[in-house]
């Protein structure tokens, strides 16, 4: 049975909180992780995990763990001028086009430009890893210069390569593992996002920055 809850926020199972912020992609997914820092800041037992998305924040509360006030306050808490948390900055070396980045031409005839170009315009963009998901340790990054935007593939790819740095609609990413997947290949990285055996295992993680380079 759900509890009761203030309007901006909701239970998500029996176990979870989950507050979804409006507003344009970019402004409400920093205010998801200035959100996350704060409910970190409190330090409280009760929470177990704290995972941001797109536009939204799910805390996770210890098995049979009721939230406490303070916690709610927190989440309810409107921040429509939120910046980032500082992160930690990446560098990310990547071979664009050939058998590293089939999709190139199709992403560059798309936006209307030359395959340096792309690249060009890639390289510029200052990224945040808005949120990991798909796969484990799959960073989806805010930045990407609106022209280089493209639509998935109609039929997604049966396997694409660990590495592969791609184009999805208004994202960017890196495959950290070989699984399916529907975005535009522009390139590969020797770059390993995601050890099971490393600790932290992603490389990456909500809020960092990434610069990639040409290589």
């Amino acid at each position: 049975m759900l509890r009761p809850m203030a309007s901006e926020a909701s239970w998500l199972g029996d176990r979870a909180l989950l507050r979804t912020f409006e507003g344009d992609l970019a402004s409400a997914n920093r205010a998801a992780h200035a959100c996350r820092a704060d409910v970190i800041a409190l330090g409280l037992d009760v929470v177990e995990d704290a995972v941001p998305g797109a536009r939204s924040l799910t805390v996770v509360l210890r098995e049979a763990a009721e939230p406490p006030p303070r916690l709610i306050e927190i989440l309810e808490r409107e921040r429509p001028d939120a910046e980032l948390p500082a992160g930690r900055e990446h560098r990310i070396a990547v071979r664009y086009g050939g058998d590293d980045g089939p999709d190139m031409h199709r992403v560059a005839d798309h936006s209307g430009m030359s395959p340096d170009d792309l690249i060009a315009r890639h390289v510029a963009g200052g990224y945040v890893v808005a949120f990991i998901g798909f796969s484990p340790g799959f960073p989806y990054l805010l930045g990407l210069d609106p022209e280089l935007a493209t639509p998935r593939l109609e039929t997604p790819r049966v396997r694409v390569s660990p590495g592969s740095v791609g184009i999805g609609g208004a994202w960017t990413g890196v495959y950290p593992a070989a699984t399916p997947g529907g975005w535009n290949l522009i390139g590969r990285t020797d770059t390993e996002l995601f050890d099971p055996l490393r600790d932290p295992p992603s490389l990456l993680s909500p809020g960092d920055r990434v610069r990639f380079e040409p290589r």
